[in-house]
């Protein structure tokens, strides 16, 4: 295995030495005009005397499926300017007009057949403003950042375009004001430019700039707009104040102070943008709302990790490649690690208050935001500046019963900030980049001592690229410290991702008196992205103090990783295939003590077809690992290695059917663990404007090495297990209904059932035994009982007949549906009314036996919590 390893980096490595250059297409240039002193009044068509002041530019390449071809139907376009705006028109020349497809959808999803505009206003060649639209007139926007890398379509700019249809095909008239763009003000500026189309019943995409899709980055070779003369940008203002209006039913509890059959509430709050200068905007928030905001799908966690759920709410979405600092690329565990995830901002409540007999407890969901703002940009000289602030209240829960209430403090008042730099060298070829992430609590006068007091991280990032930006070398380190009581660093050195009790782990050590923790990470890492062959290979690590979860996301801390990538893809359609790309990755992983602790890697490969069906294969390798966090602060466990089949499939997506399949496999060495889970989403748009979706999937899972607790013995410490069998079925189901791209009605539901029922009860004994059976003893009839009645079992182990110990029968028959509906109007740009129905239902049945075809209706009949909301947002621009 080493040796192999040895010779493909070897190889990788001669590769990236003799790579041959990309080869320099020329820069494509078009000179646009200002117009005076009337602007075009928008029609969709190019009617206006005031077009005929710039010149038509052609010569659209097809850049998919057949790369540097003639496409199927010309295009051609213009732009040209005034003290406001900047103008283009785009002409979609087709000799089928008839079959254009116009589906009318929400901003950002467009759909059907599009043209698209991209300037980098900057010039900076990494970063590009998109405003893209459908011949039904629907709107898409977004921010191109990483030189193409990364896409952010959550910017919601402020423009206009109108579209229309004629015999010769159909066009775009587009007006963008000078004051959403961010730009360096001066005389004979230059932009990036690049504009496309694609045609929709060929599924062929055709660029005015000619770049190949084999190339390493997008934005740097964009073409050219030149013409600007004395272009001066427009500080953009706006405040949207809103009110919401917020009604709830939920079963009344007999006997419960705080739950009653209804509460309501009417809210107000404010969100702004500022130009701060041409080059900079503020955005801010005062007491924000989220109500619309889709809920986060059910899961059943298993693992002693915290959930990471993806951020879904507008203001931290918009603008959040900014603040992005990526610490390991890729899409594995390591990948989510960060010093700044948002979703700390607002989190669900720390605290957990006890309750005596008979006690109510009334605790908020959420930590109410009192405020927040962002300032971000680039300025000329290519430093993008990103900061963040953000302010909690101090959240309380209510406790009683008939009697006197009291109240306990659940969430201290908490100060987020986060500050984000990086600066462009040698046109954006090259970049060096840091972070500063802080954290505050008030805790006087709280019982919140077990939460750290200040929590700070910092970290500085580089990346450097070279021949045409083919080959690149990054890395990344990242330090944190934590202060707190003696309570809390100890809390925090026995929590899942550090573990530092483990008996065996003698690199570490508990140290209840500490009252500040320090650590440090980071990444290394070179590769080729473009031309031909990609790889990447590097290492990435985590010391066993780096703790970065009060204001990021942290899963392990004490590894080490190391990884070699590489993708084959061929872009030219040949036989039956449009695309195929193949991939290769290899893994190992030690902690700081030098010990391996995990290895594998993956083959995979993926393909096109012409009639653009598409099909993926991957076959994976997991080696024997040792487990640092399954005991949950035992000492290591050697995990079986095991082999992981996935294959996916999908149809056509420009059908009005469309399904695609997916299916996984893992089976375990020594019959430890399998399990298999399958997944059809099938899309059905019977209409240009509505569109239906569902999505089931079940799983399977069978684990004899499944957690399930800890407990004291004869002054051991005995770690117990068991198989557990697992079913899970979930169904998500959506619909779309736009009757005008400015108003729309979605829906989104997810029925969620999932079993556990456990069995073979076992207690690990020699945790890193050559022999899979020699590593537990797993009880006998005698030696394990069950006490219905109190829900929990006994073990005897030395049978003398008196119980040595219990712990809770863990089964699980988890019920539940949650479900939004929104109706969403735009009645002027960026004002919006939303009118939401959200409900959700759930229970926990542990004792019965479920049928997952007469489960779902069981659902329905299930205690409900329903939310109605009516939030009204105007936006008030200057």
């Amino acid at each position: 295995m080493k040796t192999m390893k040895t010779v493909f980096f070897m190889v990788l490595m001669l590769l990236m030495m003799l790579g041959s250059l990309l080869p320099q297409e020329q820069k494509q240039i078009y000179h646009t005009k200002h117009i005076n002193p009337h602007p075009p009044e928008l029609n969709g068509f190019s009617d206006d005397p005031c077009w005929d002041k710039v010149e038509w530019e052609s010569g659209f390449i097809q850049s998919q499926p057949y790369e540097n071809s003639a496409p199927s139907q010309p295009t051609r376009f213009k732009i040209m300017y005034d003290e406001k705006n900047v103008y283009a028109f785009i002409r979609a020349f087709d000799n089928e007009p008839g079959k254009i497809e116009r589906r009318v959808s929400r901003r950002d999803q467009t759909d059907g057949d599009t043209v698209y505009l991209m300037l980098d206003s900057y010039f900076d060649k990494r970063t590009a403003f998109v405003f893209k639209v459908s011949a039904a007139g629907c709107k898409a926007d977004g921010i191109i950042t990483n030189n193409g890398n990364s896409e952010d379509y959550s910017w919601d700019p402020i423009w206009d375009v109108k579209t229309g249809i004629d015999k010769e095909g159909w066009s775009a008239e587009l007006a963008i004001p000078l004051s959403q763009l961010r730009f360096a003000s001066g005389e004979n500026l230059v932009w990036g430019l690049q504009v496309g189309r694609n045609l929709f019943r060929k599924n062929e995409t055709s660029i005015w700039q000619f770049i190949s899709r084999k190339a390493p980055g997008l934005v740097h070779l964009f073409g050219e707009l030149h013409g600007f003369q004395n272009l001066r940008s427009t500080r953009h203002k706006q405040l949207l104040p809103y009110t919401v209006g917020k009604l709830q039913y939920a079963p009344a509890q007999p006997g419960n102070p705080f739950q009653n059959d209804h509460t309501q509430a009417l809210t107000a709050g404010l969100d702004g943008k500022l130009g701060v200068t041409s080059d900079l905007t503020l955005d801010l928030t005062v007491n924000p709302d989220f109500g619309q905001v889709e809920a986060d799908p059910s899961v059943v966690n298993l693992t002693g990790y915290e959930t990471y759920f993806a951020e879904k709410r507008p203001f931290f979405i918009e603008g959040k490649n900014i603040l992005n600092f990526t610490i390991t690329p890729g899409d594995g565990d390591f990948s989510m690690d960060t010093p700044f995830y948002s979703r700390r901002i607002g989190r669900a409540p720390q605290g957990q208050p006890a309750t005596g007999t008979g006690e109510y407890l009334n605790m908020p969901l959420n930590t109410s935001i009192l405020g927040a703002f962002k300032l971000t940009g680039k300025t000329k000289s290519g430093l993008s500046i990103g900061i963040m602030e953000g302010l909690t209240a101090r959240e309380h829960a209510d406790i009683g019963f008939f009697g006197p209430e009291r109240r306990e403090t659940v969430e201290p008042l908490t100060n987020y900030f986060a500050m984000r730099l990086q600066q462009d060298f040698r046109g954006g070829a090259s970049q060096v980049g840091a972070i500063v992430t802080s954290l505050h609590r008030d805790l006087r006068n709280t019982n919140l001592d077990f939460l750290h007091k200040q929590a700070y991280s910092g970290g500085i990032d580089f990346s450097h690229t070279w021949k045409n930006r083919s080959y690149y070398i990054s890395g990344n380190i990242l330090f944190s410290h934590v202060q707190g009581t003696p309570e809390a660093i100890l809390r925090t050195q026995l929590s899942p991702a550090h573990l530092f009790q483990r008996p065996d782990a003698d690199h570490v050590e508990v140290d209840p008196d500490r009252t500040s923790l320090q650590g440090y990470g980071g990444t290394l890492s070179l590769g080729k992205n473009g031309n031909g062959l990609l790889f990447a290979t590097g290492v990435t690590w985590r010391s066993p103090g780096l703790e970065m979860n009060d204001m990021g996301y942290l899963r392990n801390a004490d590894m080490a990783m190391q990884w070699i990538w590489a993708n084959y893809p061929i872009i030219k359609p040949f036989s039956i295939f449009r695309r195929v790309s193949f991939n290769f990755n290899q893994w190992s992983g030690w902690n700081f003590s030098g010990t391996q602790i995990f290895a594998g890697g993956n083959i995979g490969v993926n393909a096109t077809f012409k009639n653009n069906w598409g099909i993926g294969l991957s076959l994976n390798r997991q080696q024997a690992a040792l487990s640092q966090s399954i005991l949950r602060g035992g000492p290591s466990l050697r995990i079986p290695g095991g082999w992981n089949y996935s294959i996916g499939l999908n149809s056509d997506n420009r059908k009005k059917v469309t399904v695609s399949l997916g299916a996984g496999l893992f089976q375990g060495e020594n019959q430890s663990r399998e399990s298999w889970s399958a997944s059809l989403n099938a899309r059905y748009q019977p209409s240009r404007n509505f569109s239906f979706s569902i999505q089931p999937s079940y799983s399977e899972n069978q684990n004899h090495l499944q957690y399930v607790a800890a407990r004291e013995w004869n002054g051991e410490k005995r770690y117990l297990m068991a198989l557990i069998e697992q079913k899970s079925l979930a169904m998500t189901i959506r619909f779309d209904l736009c009757l005008t791209p400015e108003l729309s009605i979605q829906f989104y539901g997810q029925p969620f059932i999932s079993q556990g029922k456990y069995s073979a009860f076992k207690a690990v004994t020699t945790p890193r035994a050559d022999l899979w059976t020699d590593r537990f003893h797993i009880f006998t009839g005698d030696e394990i009982g069950l006490d219905d009645g109190q829900a929990e079992y006994s073990i005897d182990e030395n049978g003398d007949g008196q119980t040595d110990y219990r712990f809770p029968k863990p089964d699980f028959n988890i019920l539940e549906f949650r479900s939004n509906l929104v109706l969403r109007w735009e009645f002027r740009p960026n004002s919006i009314l939303y009118l939401v129905w959200s409900q959700g239902r759930g229970a926990n049945r542990i004792d019965q036996e479920l049928n997952f075809g007469s489960t779902f209706g069981e659902l329905i009949h299930l205690p409900s919590t329903h939310i109605f909301l009516a939030k009204f947002t105007y936006s008030f621009n200057f």
